[in-house]
């Protein structure tokens, strides 16, 4: 693809945004209300474990309902590239969301976020 384009098609793009097969997918995986009923309960305990964590370390978090937790953390920044150092991949929402002291934590499994909050733990007595 020409990068002038691709240049032009990032700037317009939604930040989350997903392709047309993974949309297929959605609508498929909607229409299986066991599979809907057991990624419900696994992203409520994901989220209750990485609330139960945050608490632990004395972080504050915005309450959520999705698949993502938003949690102040102080200087985002630096702790989002600690984490990178980690292999933790998380999201600053600072910026255009004005929230610069939080990382948006996408929940895991409970491995996952397991690695998550023992990265977020050093990473904050760093």
């Amino acid at each position: 693809m020409n990068p002038a384009v691709a240049d032009l098609l990032n700037r317009v793009r939604q930040p989350f945004n997903v392709n047309s097969i993974a949309l297929c997918a959605a609508v498929a995986a909607l229409d299986d209300m066991e599979f809907v009923a057991r990624s419900y309960a696994e992203n409520l305990q994901g989220l209750r474990q990485i609330e139960q964590g945050a608490k632990q370390l004395g972080l504050d978090w915005i309450a959520s309902h999705g698949n993502f937790i938003t949690i102040r953390v102080g200087r985002a920044m630096e702790v989002y590239k600690r984490l990178l150092r980690r292999g933790v991949i998380v999201r600053p929402v600072g910026g255009g969301y004005e929230l610069p002291e939080h990382l948006r934590v996408t929940v895991g499994t409970e491995a996952e976020n397991g690695k998550f909050l023992a990265a977020l733990g050093a990473s904050l007595k760093e």
